[in-house]
């Protein structure tokens, strides 16, 4: 049975932060890469090597997280200087600021549909705001210490928190309350994301470790000490079935969440690497740290393989998982099963033992079986050669300006369907559709500004009347 991978490959970087890169997301159209840095910058990266990036100034301190909007169109950003801007990632990079918080604000984060956003902060709390005015919803706020970072689940109905009081909290965001909160770090929470089901949360904490629960049973399913430092960031792939995280240890791990083990160790960062995160269809990730540098790294799924990994997924009544290798170095944490019913697409706890989720020591013979309504097959994961000594080691010298490639394959379709003239004329169309849908974006915003200057004016002018009027029996003449 061939590995579904090949070895991930360095194929972008970017240097022009000034300071650690904080956080990183891409454009759904694989067009633009967004970062925020220590620098107190936020810099739009065109994946198009002839293009130049754009850095947008206007927070006071540092840029603390960003996230494009689904539709690409917006970029959120979060900061020391406890606001939220959203930015028109084109090069007149305007945007709207509003103060959110009365302590730094930690993470900044879309729903899925892109109305709404959720802001953590120092403060301790979380808030929900309306995107299209800023308008302020409510408040979350049973965390007792600085909450570093807060997502919406795929569906928008639920809301996770990460905190450096030791927890991650399950908010519902209807009834606004907690629903459960998870205790079992030893270290603060840095980062938390929700798996693309929704069924299941992973966790980055400063006691090195990796976590991921079931949120409808709220057991522990994997616990992985892969790390030699504090983890800083996670991501899902789209897929559900891989998970990479970023360490001040230098490297990013990408974990098979199937088989409960550490495939790749990937060194780039010189110095700890801060936040990765993969791209909407997983074809790619990126990665900052705090040498300044941008990575973009290919991911490298064989196409036939990784077809087989998605059929699978939508058609096995069930994937039993163990972990194997050794703590802090082969892999994770306990045996876990993954449900592959595409409609429910979701982790199930297998029970280990204490010392197997705990300890990940290595157990002989065990096996792997995926059983599928068409057939069975089954690999035993102690006769197969191991992949967690691979760590492809590129550096920036060896960079390879290649253009990505969904965009490749776009064009090479677009000129086997149609004429050259109509597909020139279709480009055209559509970029002068994004001129008119940024145009509308910034007349809104415009509009959003001068009706908070009139305001602002009617206010001053209400304060002007009322001193006018308490001064007037002074001005008045005596008898």
């Amino acid at each position: 049975m061939t590995s579904a991978l090949d070895d991930p490959t360095l194929e972008r970087h970017f240097k022009g932060h000034r300071d650690t890169i904080t956080s990183v997301d891409f454009n759904c159209n694989m067009k633009q890469i967004a970062t925020g840095s220590m620098d107190s910058c936020l810099m739009i990266w065109n994946l198009k090597s002839q293009m130049r990036a754009y850095r947008f100034v206007g927070h006071k301190d540092a840029v603390t997280s960003v996230q494009f909007s689904p539709s690409g169109h917006l970029v959120a950003s979060a900061s020391r200087d406890k606001t939220v801007r959203l930015w028109v990632p084109s090069v007149k990079g305007e945007s709207t600021v509003f103060r959110a918080h009365t302590g730094t604000v930690r993470s900044v984060s879309f729903s899925g549909d892109g109305q709404t956003l959720v802001t953590a902060s120092d403060d301790k709390t979380l808030k929900v705001w309306t995107v299209h005015r800023q308008k302020f919803l409510f408040s979350l706020n049973q965390h007792i210490n600085w909450v570093r970072c807060a997502k919406f689940s795929p569906d928008g109905r639920l809301i996770v928190s990460a905190s450096d009081d030791k927890s991650i909290k399950i908010w519902d965001k209807n009834s606004q309350e907690c629903i459960h909160s998870f205790y079992e770090h030893g270290g603060y929470v840095n980062y938390t994301d929700f798996h693309p089901s929704g069924t299941c949360i992973a966790a980055a904490s400063t006691d090195n470790t990796v976590k991921v629960w079931d949120i409808r049973t709220n057991k522990l399913l994997q616990h992985y000490q892969v790390h030699s430092g504090v983890v800083n960031g996670l991501s899902f792939h789209p897929s559900g079935n891989y998970l990479i995280t970023a360490s001040n240890d230098s490297t990013m791990k990408i974990l098979d969440l199937l088989e409960g083990r550490l495939l790749y160790t990937l060194h780039g960062h010189q110095g700890p690497v801060a936040c990765v995160t993969f791209s909407r269809t997983g074809d790619y990730f990126a990665s900052g740290g705090s040498d300044e540098q941008v990575m973009v790294w290919k991911t490298n799924f064989k196409t036939a393989d990784y077809g087989e990994v998605l059929r699978l997924q939508q058609t096995a009544t069930c994937v039993d998982l163990g972990g194997g290798g050794a703590a802090g170095g082969g892999g994770g944490g306990g045996g876990a099963a993954f449900t592959g019913d595409s409609r429910n697409s979701l982790l199930h706890r297998q029970e280990p033992s204490e010392s197997e989720l705990c300890n990940g020591q290595e157990r002989g013979g065990l096996r792997t079986e995926v059983r599928s309504r068409s057939g069975s097959f089954t690999r035993s994961l102690s006769s197969r050669p191991t992949q967690t000594s691979r760590a492809p080691r590129a550096r920036p010298s060896s960079v390879q300006q290649t253009r990505t490639q969904p965009e490749t394959q776009t064009h090479a379709q677009r000129e086997g369907m149609v004429p050259a003239g109509l597909a020139s004329t279709l480009e055209h169309i559509v970029a002068q559709l994004d001129v008119l849908t940024q145009t509308v974006a910034i007349l809104e915003q415009r509009l959003t500004l001068t009706e908070d200057k009139l305001k602002e004016c009617i206010d001053n002018q209400h304060q002007i009347n009322l001193q006018l009027h308490r001064r007037e029996p002074d001005l008045q003449p005596s008898d």
